[in-house]
This record gives C-alpha cells, sequence and structure tokens, in this order.
C-alpha cells in the first residue's frame, strides 16, 4: 500500500521589488517562498545566473535537499541495523551543465559523508548501507541524475 503526502509553498515576485535591476534589460530573480508555519525563504538565482550571491538559490536547495534526506535515511537504515552513529557530516557537490539555448540539468551529485558510529566491528555494514539509505532517499529517487556516494566511516 502507498502513501500520498502533499507539501504545498508559496512563491512571491514582483518587478517592482527592485526596480534598478529590472530596468537593465534583465528582471531582478530575488523572490520569497513561504511554507506555512515556517519562515519566509528569500531566494535568487545563483550569481552565475545574474542572481544575488548572498541568498539561496534553486541549485543549492536542490543539492541541500538530496544531502538531507540523504542523511535522514542513512540514519534510519543505521537504527533498523542496530548502529549507533554519534556523528554526520556531509561536504557534497553538484555538476549542473548549461547548453548554448540556456537550458540545462544536473549531470550528477556527489556525496561524501563522513560518518562517526560507537562499533568498529560495524564499520564495513555502516559503508554498505548509504546504498540501502540512497534506495530509500524520497529526494533520490526523485533525480534523472547519478547520485554516488564516496562514504568514510570510522568509529569513536
Amino acid at each position: 500500500m502507498t502513501f500520498k503526502h502533499t507539501f504545498k509553498a508559496k512563491l512571491n515576485w514582483n518587478s517592482r521589488q527592485n526596480q534598478e535591476e529590472s530596468s537593465k534589460r534583465f528582471y531582478s530573480k530575488t523572490h520569497q517562498i513561504k511554507i506555512e508555519g515556517k519562515p519566509v525563504l528569500d531566494v535568487s538565482a545563483a550569481k552565475a545566473f545574474k542572481g544575488d550571491p548572498e541568498l539561496y538559490n534553486p541549485e543549492d536547495l536542490l543539492l541541500s535537499s538530496l544531502v538531507s534526506c540523504h542523511m535522514m535515511s542513512y540514519l534510519y537504515v543505521c537504527s533498523q541495523n542496530g548502529i549507533e552513529v554519534l556523528e554526520y557530516s556531509d561536504n557534497a557537490e553538484a555538476t549542473l551543465e548549461v547548453n548554448p539555448d540556456g537550458s540545462g540539468r544536473f549531470i550528477e551529485a556527489k556525496l561524501y559523508p563522513k560518518v562517526k558510529i560507537s562499533s568498529s566491528d560495524k564499520i564495513e555494514l555502516a559503508l554498505e548501507l548509504h546504498q540501502k539509505a540512497n534506495e530509500l532517499c524520497f529526494i533520490a529517487n526523485s533525480c534523472n541524475f547519478p547520485v554516488l556516494h564516496h562514504a568514510v566511516c570510522e568509529a569513536v
């Protein structure tokens, strides 16, 4: 049996937000995303696409979603396998390919999870569980590009 969950986001933009920029033959990319009950998220395009480099951009948010979802899936599979995770960090990166016509897409994402667990006899299993976490990850399952894992694990 499958379950469906609906997520909602509201986007607000108008041309008067930054008239100085909009008069320069391109629109301001700055806008707000509102999700009920959560702080407003100020978003822009990436600097390379004439956005505000101090704000999050959709590419940042996609990679952040992927990294966050993988971690949560990983913590879940570790708990199912009796592995106590003490620390988890990641320095992920994703490659965006832009075509001459302005279209583009991510062609891959690389996750570099560093995990510290409590038991040295479970390091091998802890490393293997990244694959299972990837199979369960909602965001990874929604991507049409490979998500690669270069995991490191140590016991403390």
